[in-house]
């Protein structure tokens, strides 16, 4: 009797877990979860459908208006269609010495399907993403055939348990530095104070300079041998024909 509710009780919490993994995979979400400050970057936003009796039709992106987005270009997806919305900024926003009066706020694709037990992905290119910001909450609509409408726009507090409907969110992470050899000089010239910075790039250039001459020091060494060799051969055939 003993074992049969220990089974029991093993059971249904393994049925618990699965429900609530169920659920908490079920939600729209940005792929990938992050992207570096500043730059651009191409996202997926992920939209399962989570129902079993109807498939999903239509997908509302809304773009945060306090973090302006220049460029925002969906990939055109078969059997879908796109609608871009602007809006115009309060303050325009200067890009490539042009000032930008609008940006997207809103985009929707629809005229899909999505039925239970699939999903799809909206890919967008977007940037230049923000610099002063540590992510970026998108708001989205999910609607099915059955004219049933899921507002994925709750936003996840710190410390707080995540909502039933969280909003797809986009973290932001300091950009990478392109250039490690130039970082590793940096860190070099910063650890003794910059008093060995022209040093260390005069000690550079000598050995630069030292190892190209080494290589032409040795290809004429090389082409000297040919030469000479070339030389034996020529004596040696000029003497049987003297023969």
């Amino acid at each position: 009797m003993k074992t049969s509710r220990v089974s029991f009780a093993a059971a249904l919490a393994a049925g618990s877990v699965l429900v609530l993994s169920g659920t908490a995979f079920a939600h729209v979400s940005v792929q990938p979860g992050d992207a570096a400050k500043g730059g651009y970057a191409t996202i997926n936003f992920k939209v399962p459908n989570e129902r079993d009796n109807a498939s999903t039709t239509q997908l509302e992106v809304n773009f945060p208006i306090d973090q302006p987005l220049t460029s925002v270009m969906p990939q055109d997806i078969p059997g879908w269609t796109v609608k871009i919305e602007k809006s115009k900024l309060d303050k325009p926003l200067p890009v490539h010495g042009k000032q930008i009066n609008e940006a997207v706020t809103k985009v929707t694709w629809s005229g899909g399907k999505i039925e239970p037990g699939k999903f799809q992905q909206f890919p967008v290119s977007v940037g230049k993403l923000p610099e002063d910001a540590d992510q970026m909450v998108f708001k989205a609509i999910q609607t099915y055939d059955n004219d049933e409408i899921v507002r994925w726009i709750e936003e996840t507090k710190e410390g707080a348990a995540e909502p039933q409907n969280p909003a797809p969110v986009l973290k932001l992470t300091a950009a990478k530095d392109a250039d490690h050899h130039d970082a590793g000089d940096k860190k070099a010239d910063a650890a003794d104070g910059g008093k060995n910075a022209d040093k260390n790039h005069e000690d550079g250039r000598a050995k630069a300079a030292k190892g190209g001459s080494d290589t032409t020091a040795r290809a004429l060494g090389v082409a000297g041998i040919v030469v000479g060799l070339g030389g034996i051969a020529f004596g040696v055939a000029s003497r049987r024909r003297a023969s």
